[in-house]
């Protein structure tokens, strides 16, 4: 489509991930002209911002796209990086989505009667607007990484595809959500000096008492717990994932036995200058806090056991298996002879392009699941968007098909009045 050119569409849908092509199945299903509109490739951040080892960290019977749940014969695993990309491509080919691959959508303003959609291919008209692009458009780097010594390589997660990329030496992982602690591991297997600044994430029982802890949480009910109905909300919105590990079968993660192991914590990064990093006084409370998260939820699944009397196998006894001797709060690089950072500390969305009053004073988009107080604008792929599973797998085709049939209700109304 040459710049110049305008089409019109009922709907576009911005984004051609899992979200947005849930979203796009729904539409098709119910004869809504739409076209989803991708910068990339579909599904480009599971086929390039992956590592090589990279796993589901929930099990593969977990994945249930709209027509399209997982037909493997592995319920209980966890995918590697290619096989996602396998189950992705072929649900996307199960349906023939309206796809326009390689097209950045550079601006959405509102238009009478609908919204004009400005990309790098030429311009759509549309009545709704459904955005699917995620929260991960610009990963973190904290404001001191500039003053690091530039003979210390660094790089952020989303770059990290396998040890060999960095240089030989020590490397210092920040941040302990599901990615540094499995970039942890990776480069821990690879018989590498590894050293982690331990952030507040909580952590995860992996199997426990005879399943795994995903499977009683799902039938405890956790997973369809709705944002407006968690007992706080405010934590589930900003708490990190807890993290475990699909690697090898799937197993927990306890940072106390990878530091026995030769693993060096320390608290939380702070601040940087040279080659000397700056630590905060706090790896014992985020190890306790973690283990706490864990121990919270082995209780949760006692009650629940007890509670429909299941003959489970007894809980093994928790114990913390090591202790900082002291807690360390500056170190040199040079001198531990750390030669690269991998930064592990998340992602911010960018909406930039979407002139629309729906965000808060922090930028932050407002909606109720997913439907904003704006005619015909949606959002979804977000987590906690309704519940737990809205930003993954597990529930993406719920919160899809809520928003397709908002969009639909609209749509007929559109053409009622316009008759």
């Amino acid at each position: 489509m040459p710049q110049s050119q305008s089409s019109h569409v009922s709907v576009v849908i911005i984004g051609g991930g899992q979200a947005g092509l849930s979203v796009s199945w729904y539409l098709t299903r119910d004869g809504i002209d739409h076209v989803v509109l991708e910068r990339h490739r579909a599904f480009h951040s599971w086929r390039e911002n992956r590592w090589d080892s990279f796993c589901l960290v929930t099990p593969n019977w977990q994945c249930r796209l709209p027509g399209h749940p997982y037909q493997g014969n592995d319920p209980d695993g966890f995918m590697l990086r290619n096989e996602i990309v396998d189950y992705l491509d072929g649900f996307a080919a199960s349906f023939d989505p309206p796809l326009r691959e390689g097209v950045s959508v550079t601006r959405v303003s509102p238009m009478p009667g609908g919204y004009r959609v400005e990309s790098t291919a030429g311009v759509w008209t549309c009545e709704q607007v459904v955005v699917a692009t995620g929260g991960y458009d610009q990963p973190i780097v904290p404001p001191y990484a500039g003053a690091i010594a530039p003979d210390v390589m660094q790089m952020h997660s989303a770059q990290y595809r396998r040890p060999a990329q960095l240089p030989a030496g020590g490397t210092l992982i920040v941040g302990t959500g599901q990615s540094g602690v499995q970039i942890m591991e990776d480069l821990h297997r690879d018989g590498r000096d590894v050293h982690l600044a331990v952030g507040p994430a909580p952590r995860s029982p992996r199997k426990y008492r005879g399943r795994d802890a995903t499977d009683w949480l799902y039938d405890m009910g956790h997973y369809a717990i709705t944002i407006d109905r968690h007992p706080d909300p405010i934590k589930a919105l900003t708490q990190t994932n807890h993290y475990m590990s699909g690697r090898d079968g799937g197993k927990e993660i306890d940072l106390r036995r990878f530091a026995l192991d030769g693993v060096h914590l320390y608290g939380s990064l702070s601040g940087a200058e040279g080659t000397r990093l700056r630590f905060l006084p706090d790896l014992e409370k985020n190890l306790d806090d973690a283990d706490r998260s864990y121990c919270g939820i082995r209780d949760q699944i006692d009650a629940w056991i007890a509670a429909q009397g299941i003959d489970a196998p007894p809980a093994p006894i928790f114990h913390k298996v090591w202790r900082p001797e002291a807690e360390v709060t500056e170190i040199d690089c040079a001198a531990l002879g750390i030669t690269s950072i991998v930064w592990a500390i998340g992602f911010r969305p960018d909406y930039s392009w979407l002139e629309v009053d729906c965000f808060d004073a922090q930028g932050r988009p407002l909606y109720r699941r997913g439907v904003t107080d704006v005619p015909g604008v949606y959002f979804i792929g977000l987590g906690w968007l309704n519940t737990w599973g809205s930003g993954r797998f597990l529930a993406v085709a719920d919160d899809a098909r809520h928003l397709a049939e908002q969009i639909v209700q609209r749509t007929h109304a559109g053409a009622q009045a316009a008759e």
